[in-house]
């Protein structure tokens, strides 16, 4: 580039941090990163900061953190002596104003984790992990009003591996993202790529997640339940009850018994559960309430589970 383009660069969780190290390695000019205010966090509830923030300090970026942005006169004059060429924006957390859309001219670049219009919402790798897609991708678009339905710029498809969890195929979506958003706006610099808009008829949503999403309904099929406990990785995390108390399931397989809803059978070291539709689960991997994550084999020993016991309430 015989010019820096200069960006403002909007970002908050884990996610966004490859695209921010990119963006500098890649010679743009962060003029300022915006993340959101810090947060007490853990046990002691010590203010932490965003591991965005984390990361601009590592690079020497100037940052803001303005509580609210909508109606904020004094960050609306603060972006707008910078004059950016574009503003990026991954996870930010907070709905992008009309102002903010106007001022750059290159426009509010969203770098997405869903091939919109599919997963439009908080949660997209989540949800295409809980839905048993085995594809899913990175998508750069305009932000304009709406809940991301701005036009699409650039896409990139992701396999998803049977074995992957939404906390392992978010770090493979984050790189990718990082390289495309390059790509994209050396792309909207040079005039190479058109903007195209969404098939608003194509639209699924994935909203954030709430912890009753990861209850588990036995009555669903045993392959459902399984991309439900990858997906809702590392939150809310599947679970059930177990003798009164929760007990979070982080691996299970599909088997080929047929047992009630929630019904238990105990084989040897082997744990088995009834699901919807004539199906079974194996349960690989549990965690009673105020314990360590175990195998099967430990929670069966450990509990002395005798063939017919219950999970959940049926």
């Amino acid at each position: 580039m015989s010019q820096p383009i200069h960006l403002v660069f909007c970002g908050t969780p884990q996610f966004a941090v490859p695209a921010l190290q990119r963006l500098v390695d890649a010679g743009f000019a962060v003029r300022l990163v915006v993340t959101q205010p810090d947060k007490p966090r853990g046990r002691g509830m010590e203010t932490a900061f965003s591991p965005v923030k984390q990361r601009a300090i590592e690079l020497g970026l100037p940052i803001t953190q303005p509580d609210g942005i909508k109606n904020n006169n004094e960050f609306r004059a603060q972006l707008a002596a910078l004059k950016p060429d574009a503003i990026v924006v991954v996870g930010y957390g907070r709905i992008i104003p009309q102002w903010m859309i106007d001022l750059p001219p290159l426009g509010n670049i969203n770098l997405h984790a869903s091939l919109l219009p599919k997963y439009r919402g908080a949660a997209p790798i989540q949800w295409a992990v809980a839905s048993g897609e085995t594809v899913t991708g990175v998508t750069t678009m305009r932000i304009d009003a709406g809940l991301d339905t701005g036009d699409i710029l650039l896409q990139k498809e992701i396999p998803i591996a049977p074995e992957d969890t939404a906390e392992t195929l978010s770090p493979r979506m984050a790189a990718v993202g990082a390289e495309l958003l390059v790509d994209t706006l050396r792309g909207l610099k040079s005039g190479t790529i058109h903007s195209k808009p969404q098939d608003h008829s194509q639209a699924t949503l994935a909203p954030l997640l709430k912890k009753e999403d990861g209850r588990i309904d036995f009555r669903r099929p045993a392959a459902e339940i399984v991309n439900r406990i990858r997906g809702f990785q590392p939150w809310p995390c599947v679970y059930t009850t177990f003798r009164g108390k929760n007990l979070n399931v982080w691996a299970a397989k599909p088997d080929g018994h047929s047992l009630k809803a929630g019904e238990l059978l105990v084989q040897g070291e082997r744990l088995i559960v009834g699901s919807g539709s004539q199906t079974a689960l194996e349960l690989l991997e549990l965690q009673p309430e105020g314990k360590k994550r175990m195998s099967a084999r430990d929670f069966v020993h450990g509990y002395h589970l005798a063939s017919g016991e219950k999970l959940g309430e049926y």
